[in-house]
């Protein structure tokens, strides 16, 4: 005859089971994603900049001023013909932007395109899209940071898979030691950018859609929604 404490322990076996089974599972998922962020600092720590930088023009994808100065020196180098600086906050100026960077109004007037669009990664890859379409380049030198450059690659890619992007990375942290991980500053936006970059390497595989990043586009969804929800409220 079986006692009610020996039904209770077989009854609480599976429960105990799937436990065991799902931290295992966290475990693994854990130890892949660990690997993987190293791997992914790996990969950004080797980024150098080409030695004799050349292409038919340059973008900067906004996000330091250390960008756009560096993006200004290529120009003034003639490493490119012209210079985007893509996903400026709207109500800062190309002469705003000059005057910070000690630049010449000559360069500016003759050499400098301002994007304000964009408002993401996505946004700086598809209004660089439009600004290559209009001017017929070929050849373009990305200028972002180093921990910045895969994710900006494969949307610039992705938005355009005709033009051979050229990467200039703009070295914020020094990764070749392993000094950095104990440096809060620099291992959560490391975290924070391989956590992006993942999602979209996976939604690239996918092949899902995705917003076009872009304050133009943005405000004419936000408007349909408004659109829709007064039919709705019409409709009650």
């Amino acid at each position: 005859m079986v006692c009610e404490g020996e039904k209770a322990t077989r009854s609480s076996r599976p429960a105990r089971r799937v436990v065991r089974y799902v931290i295992l599972a966290l475990a693994v998922v854990s130890a892949v994603a660990f690997v993987g962020f190293l791997r992914f600092a790996d990969q950004v720590a080797a980024l150098q900049p080409p030695i004799h930088p050349k292409a038919d023009a340059i973008v900067v994808l906004t996000g330091s001023a250390q960008r756009i100065g560096q993006g200004l020196e290529l120009l003034k180098s003639g490493a490119g013909q012209r210079l985007l600086i893509s996903g400026v906050h709207p109500t800062t100026s190309g002469n705003q932007i000059r005057k910070l960077n000690q630049s010449s109004s000559t360069l500016f007037e003759c050499c400098v395109d301002i994007g304000h669009d964009a408002i993401d990664t996505i946004g700086n890859a598809n209004e660089t899209a439009r600004w290559i379409s209009d001017h017929g380049y070929r050849s373009i030198l990305v200028v972002t940071n180093n921990y910045h450059m895969p994710r900006s690659l494969l949307e610039l890619k992705r938005s355009d898979n005709r033009t051979e992007f050229i990467s200039y990375p703009v070295v914020s942290a020094d990764l070749k030691s392993g000094y950095w991980l104990a440096k809060r500053a620099v291992v959560r936006p490391m975290i924070s950018e391989y956590i992006k970059y993942t999602a979209a390497t996976l939604r690239d595989m996918a092949g899902a859609g995705s917003s076009k990043g872009l304050r133009g586009d943005v405000a004419l969804d936000n408007r349909a929604q408004e659109n829709d929800g007064g039919e709705f409220s019409m409709a009650k």
